[in-house]
């Protein structure tokens, strides 16, 4: 797996000041995505060891509320794969910090209804994953005013709580609830 680039001090793509890794490979291909160049798989950088190590590094302060996934599409297969072991250690070592995932694929039909029944390892990735952006970036739906995501038709979604409560629990409505 490649790597376009790397936030260390990111406040765009979800709450608080994050490390945010964008992942390179995308076969969505949306118009008017933001980051067409990570569409290649082989763009960037390879996500070894010492960038993983790096990136432990970068999440350590206190002031650094998570770690946030975007592209490319981390949920392509080769991504999401090898992303896997490193995540679980991001998870051991951080259980305080929050991690979030974007992704042009859709909670329940592609990951939960597809994805999970493919691959057995992709509900050990969603027990990785608190918050998920979901669905492609569609330009005749874009929303400039919209917090964490880019076109109206796509959520935020509480993962560890929609999966606990077998329905689709929003970010926002988790935190009315808290």
């Amino acid at each position: 797996m490649n790597y376009s680039e790397i936030k260390n001090y990111d406040i765009a793509n979800g709450p608080g000041v994050r490390v945010s890794l964008f992942v390179s490979g995308c076969t969505h291909h949306c118009e008017g995505c933001f980051n067409e160049i990570t569409w290649d798989f082989a763009y960037g950088n390879p996500f070894g060891t010492s960038v993983q190590e790096q990136l432990l590094a970068d999440l350590a302060p206190d002031y650094i509320a998570g770690l946030s996934l975007l592209g490319g599409e981390p949920l392509e297969y080769v991504n999401w794969t090898e992303l896997l072991p490193w995540l679980k250690t991001v998870k051991e070592k951080y259980p305080q910090k929050d991690i979030w995932c974007y992704t042009g694929y859709r909670f329940e039909e592609d990951i939960l209804n597809r994805f999970c029944r493919q691959w057995d390892a992709m509900k050990e990735f969603l027990s990785c994953i608190d918050v998920l952006v979901d669905g492609p970036f569609l330009l005749a739906q874009k929303d400039i005013s919209l917090q964490f995501r880019g076109s109206r038709n796509q959520r935020i979604i509480s993962v560890q709580e929609s999966l606990q409560a077998g329905s689709t629990i929003l970010w926002h409505e988790s935190l009315r609830q808290a």
